[in-house]
């Protein structure tokens, strides 16, 4: 346990917490978090996750471009500056399974890669995890509930690499992962009944 590893995760974990809250404050959070673990991934020899956390701060900036757009836009809530969520009616396997498909060739190639071309400690499991990462990451940036869902068997086995690695406090900030992805699942779920509640009682209105 280290003190770059203590900032990450408190970092980390704020970042998530805004993303549940739908806040644009979750984006250059979301992008300090990713340079910390960078570092530390790299140091552990997880070199998957390590490159990982540079793909994850180019989505972060899309994510971050995509959040800003939508308030411009004109969906910016009454309240404060959290976004609707993309209904969950529109997510259709058909949908969803180009990118699960994506994330198991980059598993498969990248694990290969990683196997063949360097000492990682878990090559396969990690550039599996970093995969769907990537998935879950621009499913969240694309306001899909189910980015919580992915995000939720993502975070049980990073919670048993972590273990293994040794890196506990991690390990530990990811199990706090799985209880703040849960509340992003049920936070974004009430936003989307509230938003259907209020287009119901929008087009009663227009009806009389």
């Amino acid at each position: 346990m280290s003190a770059l590893e203590i900032i990450g995760v408190i970092v980390s974990a704020l970042a998530i917490w805004l993303t549940a809250r739908r806040k644009m404050l979750c984006w250059p959070v979301g992008l300090a978090s990713v340079a910390l673990y960078g570092w530390i991934f790299f140091d552990a020899r997880l070199y998957s996750d390590a490159l990982l956390q540079g793909a994850f701060a180019v989505l972060q900036l899309y994510g971050w471009h995509r959040w800003l757009a939508q308030q411009r836009g004109g969906a910016q809530q009454a309240s404060d500056d959290a976004q609707p969520v993309v209904p969950v009616g529109g997510l259709t396997l058909a949908r969803l399974a180009p990118d699960l498909f994506a994330a198991v060739v980059g598993s498969v190639l990248l694990g290969a890669a990683m196997a063949h071309f360097t000492d990682a400690a878990l090559p396969w499991v990690d550039a599996s995890l970093t995969a769907f990462s990537l998935v879950a990451q621009y499913w969240t940036a694309r306001r899909y509930i189910a980015s919580w869902t992915l995000w939720i068997v993502v975070d049980v086995i990073y919670v048993g690499v972590f273990i293994y690695k040794g890196l506990y406090l991690t390990s530990g900030l990811y199990a706090l992962f799985l209880l703040l992805a849960a509340l992003g699942w049920r936070d974004w779920s009430r936003a989307l009944r509230a938003d259907a509640e209020q287009a119901a009682y929008a087009a009663s209105g227009s009806r009389v």
